[in-house]
């Protein structure tokens, strides 16, 4: 009988501590995913810091590209593919320096593709955000950003360009190359001919849609 308790004891004992083990080793499985996370969360946290010159990103046809996680290559593969592709995370995508989108991890925004859509202010002292989103982000001329792009969605992974899908933009190439080389950012512009009218013509229409939006928000 004592045999048998001696034994019914050791036994017990060994299953506490495998238990243990197992307990320690699940807390050890979760703190690495919770560390796993942060540094997700950590490295696509995106601030104000998080653009710059236009031009320093890289050009692809009429717009550039660029990745905040370091990953430019994957995102320059789909850029570039014929028959269109999923972007990686940390992808930024830019066709004007006040309008920005930027790839966020999976599961980031289901419905945007893991798009947000960012409406800066540009100056010689950087970037200012002035809004931020995922469906409800405008831009200067009250369009809304993802119904802009979502024609996009299933071949082009939102992108637009002028056979993807997309409704045209107000503004052609002339005007969105001028606004590049004259990012206050980049410090010297770098206007090429042509370009001194196309802003004149941009910013009449900007002034033109003011109004409108004024005459419209009183009557």
């Amino acid at each position: 009988m004592k045999f048998k308790r001696l034994h019914i004891n050791a036994l017990s004992a060994s299953i506490m501590l495998f238990l243990a083990g197992s307990m320690t080793l699940q807390a050890n499985n979760l703190e690495d995913a919770a560390n796993e996370l942060k540094m997700h969360q950590a490295a696509i946290n995106i601030d104000e810091n998080s653009f710059s010159c236009i031009r320093d990103m890289t050009p692809v046809r009429h717009f550039y590209v660029d990745n905040i996680l370091g990953d430019l290559d994957a995102t320059l593969a789909v850029a570039n593919a014929p028959e269109g592709a999923k972007y990686p995370p940390g992808s930024v995508v830019q066709l004007v320096p006040t309008e920005v989108m930027v790839k966020g991890e999976a599961g980031t925004s289901p419905v945007t593709g893991d798009w947000e859509f960012f409406e800066l202010e540009v100056s010689e002292d950087g970037s200012k955000i002035i809004n931020r989103g995922f469906v409800d982000v405008n831009n200067r001329f009250g369009g809304n950003c993802f119904a802009c792009h979502l024609p996009a969605r299933d071949k082009w992974d939102f992108i637009c360009e002028s056979d993807h899908g997309c409704e045209p933009i107000p503004i052609d190439h002339s005007m969105t190359g001028a606004l590049q080389r004259s990012d206050p950012r980049c410090g010297e512009e770098a206007l090429e001919s042509g370009d001194s009218m196309a802003l004149f013509k941009l910013k009449t229409m900007v002034v033109i849609g003011s109004v409108k939006k004024w005459f419209e928000d009183l009557f």
